[in-house]
């Protein structure tokens, strides 16, 4: 399990366990953050599980995918240099503390 912290787009900070293996949309689906639908079940053909990666950390992350970037180009929220889908996004343990912040919406 690996410490993912969610910030909901009103402010609110969650805190959850991820199973390393898992993407970060499942680790907020299956926790009740609020602000990830994942409504295409993390196949990246949504844009709903659309977020922002803390900055410090994005170097961190391997790059996205060209699918990833075209479905980026479809979200409901303003893509940033640290957009990414979340259910493209696999955890791992050095990934520990990792902030994550929710866009205002999703669609």
């Amino acid at each position: 399990m690996t410490t993912i912290t969610y910030v909901e787009a009103h402010g609110q900070a969650v805190t959850v366990d991820v199973a390393d293996g898992w993407s970060l949309m499942q680790g907020a689906v299956a926790n009740g953050v609020e602000g990830i639908l994942g409504e295409c079940g993390g196949s990246c053909a949504c844009a709903t599980c659309h977020c922002y990666v803390d900055e410090a950390r994005i170097g961190e992350l391997p790059p996205p995918a060209d699918n990833e970037l075209d479905m980026l180009e479809d979200a409901a929220a303003p893509r940033r240099s640290n957009s990414r889908l979340a259910c493209q996004v696999k955890v791992h343990s050095a990934m520990a503390g990792l902030i994550v912040h929710l866009p205002d919406r999703q669609q």
